[in-house]
């Protein structure tokens, strides 16, 4: 396994988890206030019906934004590479490495840390059909791209 590949398996890995904390808390949630259904009346009883379905209405939110991060996850091919940036490259600048798919957390692979960045970033916008030798600067800061994967 290519370390692109792995570190595409660990972004995979890392939002099907979150896919499945968000679901079942959903789950939780519903089985919640269908026991609270049962043994409550009254302006307490609503408050708290109130304030769970705003709750699982913010995790529906946050569930579909992951199964969003997941569906571009899902459309690259890891074993691929292009002499110019695209979606699912994995570029080398300054000595860090950016992979191109959805703004994802920070993560260390094979002790070498990674960042993934959405093509609509305004670093990943910069980088996007770029090849090997460019330059760029973001705020005060010169970037080269030493290699694309």
């Amino acid at each position: 396994m290519t370390f692109k590949q792995k570190i595409h398996t660990h972004y995979l890995q890392l939002v099907q988890d979150r896919i499945d904390i968000f679901k079942d808390m959903i789950t939780a949630l519903t089985e919640d206030s269908k026991n609270d259904a049962k043994g409550s009346a009254g302006d307490k009883h609503e408050t708290a019906l109130s304030m769970m379905h705003l709750e699982q209405e913010k995790l529906n939110h946050k569930l579909k934004e992951v199964l969003g991060q997941k569906a571009i996850l899902d459309k690259i091919d890891s074993s691929s590479s292009a002499k110019t940036i695209i979606v699912g490259s994995l570029v080398k600048a300054n000595g860090i490495y950016l992979y191109l798919s959805a703004a994802l957390p920070k993560i260390a692979v094979d002790g070498i840390n990674v960042i993934a960045l959405s093509p609509q970033s305004p670093l990943g916008s910069k980088l996007m059909g770029n090849q090997e030798g460019f330059t760029f600067e973001i705020n005060g800061s010169k970037y080269i791209i030493q290699s694309i994967q």
